[in-house]
């Protein structure tokens, strides 16, 4: 016997400190939570949210603050405490986190800051608080971007701000942009440059808390599975290895052929290794 199963989707948004996040969710069983990655918005699940609430999950998905429908920032704010709070307004007592990038991050900084509400994590090209960035490739583009914010030429520099980023996130420093799929491309290109419009008044107007969780992975003490891809950024490379190095029983699986989004990349080995994953930590009964 599987729980009932209902494909309609719920949108709303639900208050946290100083703000406002924007979710979707449907289905119904154990929850499952899709975390985006930075400069991106919810969209980026469309090929898992659906999919994920037919196999028998509560599925739910969000825009983080100062991203996609929900609050620009305006001051600072944790991540963590905003996920938690989403999950307290939804009756959600614990749940599996699913993150890309900013949102691996973010399941991280919770499983350490709040291991109540977490029951698994699936940490996709993943971030971690406190571990820099070294990889010249990504300092490169780095510091094109905040040349490109500096720039009095508005829409061109955001438009430079918006290339770099598909540059270090979307095709890796191992590929040309001809070399990556056009329609990925674009779609990145228009959720972030959606992202720069909307929450331009944001930037630098607030410092995100985390919990420096480079020095206390071991602590995480619940079922992970860790996913990359191999034209990724070495940065990445390194985080991946840290959090399987460090946090007891962690999985890894890496894709061959996929830089930094790796569920959009390689979307049916992602699938497959996220649904073997949720089959032995969930119970659908």
């Amino acid at each position: 016997m599987t729980h009932a199963r209902t494909h309609a989707v719920t949108a709303a948004t639900v208050p946290v400190e100083a703000g406002e996040l924007f979710y979707e969710s449907a289905g119904g069983g154990p929850p499952v939570v899709l975390l985006h990655g930075g400069m991106l918005d919810l969209h980026m699940w469309d090929e898992q949210f659906s999919w994920l609430a037919a196999l028998g999950y509560r599925v739910i998905r969000y825009d983080a603050r100062g991203h996609g429908r929900s609050s620009t920032v305006a001051g600072d704010y944790a991540h963590h405490d905003d996920l938690r709070d989403l999950l307290i307004h939804l009756d959600v007592p614990c749940a599996t986190l699913v993150g890309l990038s900013l949102g691996a991050r973010t399941a991280v900084d919770t499983a350490i800051a709040h291991p109540e509400s977490v029951s698994a994590l699936v940490l996709a090209s993943p971030g971690v608080s406190g571990r820099p960035f070294t990889d010249p490739y990504v300092a490169h583009h780095t510091a094109q971007q905040m040349a490109a914010v500096g720039d009095p030429d508005g829409d061109g520099g955001a438009e430079r701000f918006v290339e770099h980023f598909l540059r270090m996130w979307v095709d890796g420093p191992y590929r040309e942009p001809s070399q990556v799929s056009l329609e990925l491309r674009e779609r990145m290109r228009v959720s972030a440059s959606t992202n720069v419009v909307r929450h331009a008044r944001g930037l630098g107007a607030g410092i995100p808390r985390e919990v420096g969780a480079a020095d206390r992975l071991a602590a995480i003490g619940v079922p992970t599975l860790v996913l990359d891809g191999e034209l990724d950024s070495s940065d990445i490379s390194s985080n991946a290895q840290a959090i399987v190095q460090t946090v007891p029983d962690a999985r890894h699986q890496r894709f061959a052929s996929a830089a930094h989004m790796v569920n959009l990349e390689s979307k049916e080995l992602f699938n497959l290794a996220v649904k073997s994953f949720l089959v032995s930590t969930t119970d659908l009964n």
